[in-house]
C-alpha cells in the first residue's frame, strides 16, 4: 500500500493544486518512483489511498494503465484518515495471512526492500525501516531490535505502554516512512476509530505485540514531501543518469 492521501502542507504552493504524489521528480511524478521501485521488488497488486486533488491521482494511474499491475484505490475524498485510519479502511484489500509493505508516497530510496521482507520474524506485528538520521522525533529500541517507545527531542515528550519506562536506556531511531506489516494488526484496530497516526497506534500496542527494527547500513533516503528533500532527490538522480 503506497500512502498518497496527504496533503503536502509542506510543499506548498506546489501542492494548492496537485496532489503531493503527483510532484515532478527527475521528469516525472513521485507516485511513478515509488511505484516503479515496488514493481521491481516484485510487488504486483498495490492500493493506493487519495484525499488531496485525488481525482488527480485516479486520472493519471488510468493514463499510465496502472503501470501494468493491479492498483486499487482506497477513497478519502471525503475524509482523510491519517496513515492509521487510512490503513484501517484499506483492510479489505489485504489477505489474511501474508504481510504486506506499507510505504509512503513521499520518501524515496535506493534501500533493497527484499532486505526488509528477509528481516521480518514470523511473530512480527511490523518491522519498521529505520536509520540513524537526525531528526527530533525517534523511535526508541532494545538491543534486540524491539520497539519500547517515542521521544521527541524537541519537546522532552515520551510515550510508551511501558511502566517505569526509562528512554536514555534504549537506542533512537528515525522512522523512514516504510514498515512491513502483519495483516493480525486489523484485529487489533477494533476499537481505534476515524483519524489516527500508525505511529501512535504502534506506540499504544509495543508491550504486548513485536515491533521490530531494520536497520540497514547507509541507505539514500530522501524525504520527498518537503523542498529540501525535492531537491536533493532531483541532484542525486541526476548524477545516477550521467
Amino acid at each position: 500500500m503506497i500512502l498518497a492521501a496527504g496533503i503536502g502542507q509542506r510543499l506548498q504552493p506546489l501542492t494548492l493544486s496537485t496532489p503531493k504524489a503527483l510532484i515532478p521528480l527527475n521528469g516525472k511524478p513521485v507516485l511513478a518512483h515509488v511505484i516503479e521501485r515496488l514493481k521491481a521488488v516484485g510487488c504486483n497488486e498495490i492500493i493506493i489511498n487519495v484525499h488531496h486533488h485525488g481525482d488527480q491521482i485516479i486520472d493519471y494511474l488510468r493514463s499510465q494503465r496502472s503501470f501494468g499491475i493491479d492498483i486499487h484505490i482506497s477513497d478519502e475524498r471525503n475524509y482523510l484518515l491519517d496513515t492509521g485510519g487510512g490503513l484501517k479502511q484499506a483492510a479489505g484489500f489485504f489477505s489474511d495471512s501474508e504481510p504486506f509493505l506499507l510505504h509512503n508516497v513521499d520518501i524515496i530510496t535506493d534501500v533493497n526492500l527484499k532486505g526488509l521482507l528477509d528481516a521480518h520474524k514470523p511473530e512480527a506485528l511490523a518491522t519498521l525501516f529505520v536509520s540513524r538520521r537526525t531528526t527530533s522525533r525517534y523511535l526508541l529500541f532494545d538491543r534486540n531490535g524491539l520497539m519500547f517507545g517515542w521521544r521527541n527531542r524537541e519537546t522532552n515528550e515520551v510515550r510508551s505502554a511501558y511502566p517505569d519506562f526509562e528512554p536514555d536506556t534504549y537506542h533512537e531511531y528515525a522512522f523512514n516512512g516504510i514498515h512491513l506489516v502483519s495483516p493480525k494488526i486489523f484485529n487489533l484496530m477494533d476499537e481505534w476509530t476515524g483519524k489516527f497516526s500508525i505511529i501512535q497506534f504502534y506506540i499504544a500496542v509495543c508491550a504486548r505485540h513485536k515491533i521490530y527494527a531494520w536497520l540497514p547500513d547507509k541507505p539514500v533516503l530522501f524525504d520527498v514531501g518537503k523542498p529540501e528533500g525535492l531537491a536533493s532527490a532531483e541532484r542525486w538522480m541526476k548524477n545516477i543518469k550521467r
